[in-house]
This record gives structure tokens, C-alpha cells and sequence, in this order.
């Protein structure tokens, strides 16, 4: 079971790696395809979240949606678990809840017609009480990564 979770694991990474060059930003891992996240274990406590890319632009990708992939970092400092399982993503501007950019529930961030500027993207785990509202501000009482999406 261990290792279909590894095997898993080099998969994702290995297609996150292969859709980057399709978007045209210098971010390694941007990806504008949905892509499948498996849940991640990692081993001892979860001590943060980092999510890829770290920035994009939504006008780079044909679509205008961008695949952002989050990467737990555990008290154990070998283990790293990409992709992290999040409990929630959502989208902020200053701090903010917005309807201007969506995130599904795999980390696609989409920006609304008309939208512009820059976003930040956030996702948490474990599963708590974090929502739009108490997102943005950081409010989740969990691990929360952030990235920023500007949209055209």
C-alpha cells in the first residue's frame, strides 16, 4: 500500500511537470489542465502547506484556468507529501472573500468575466471550520499555503 501511495505520488508530480511548459509562465509546476489529487499521509504533524505555483497568470492559459497542486511539509523533515490533501481552497483580494476568481475543490482557480488584478489562492487542512470568510484573514485555526493568481 506504501508504495502505490509513492507511485502515486511520482505520477502527479511527473504530469503536474509535463503540463507546465503548456502555459508559458517561468513557475515550474503551473499547470492549466485539471489534474487528480490523490490524498496525501504524511508522517508526524503537518507543519505547513506550499502551493505551485506560487504566482500565475490566468491569461496564460488558453483556458484561463490554472491547476494549483499544494505540497504538505511535516514535522519529519524527509517527508514531504505532494499532492497534499486539503480540506478546503478558496480566493481572497486584500484579504477579503471574492466572487471574482472561483477554486474548485481540486485547486482549479478560475477568474470571473471582468475580473482583474491579483488574487490570493489559499487552501487548508485538516478539515475545520474554514470557509471564504475566515480563509482569507488566515482565521482557520489549521495549516493554511497561499499562492497569488492575477487575472487579465
Amino acid at each position: 500500500m506504501e508504495r502505490l501511495r509513492f507511485m502515486l505520488s511520482i505520477l502527479a508530480l511527473v504530469l503536474a511537470a509535463s503540463f507546465a511548459s503548456s502555459c508559458g509562465t517561468s513557475s515550474s509546476t503551473l499547470s492549466c489542465v485539471t489534474t487528480s489529487q490523490s490524498p496525501g499521509l504524511g508522517q508526524g504533524q503537518l507543519q505547513s502547506i506550499t502551493l505551485n505555483p506560487a504566482t500565475a497568470d490566468a491569461q496564460n492559459c488558453s483556458n484561463g484556468q490554472v491547476q494549483f497542486i499544494a505540497t504538505g511539509h511535516y514535522t519529519d523533515p524527509s517527508q514531504t507529501v505532494t499532492p497534499q490533501l486539503v480540506d478546503a481552497w478558496g480566493a481572497c483580494q486584500q484579504n477579503a472573500p471574492t466572487t471574482e476568481v472561483s477554486v474548485t475543490s481540486k485547486g482549479v482557480a478560475h477568474c470571473a468575466s471582468g475580473a482583474t488584478g491579483t488574487y490570493t489562492i489559499w487552501a487548508s487542512y485538516p478539515p475545520s471550520m474554514c470557509n471564504l470568510t475566515n480563509g482569507c484573514g488566515g482565521g482557520c485555526g489549521t495549516v493554511v499555503g497561499t499562492a497569488q493568481l492575477t487575472c487579465p
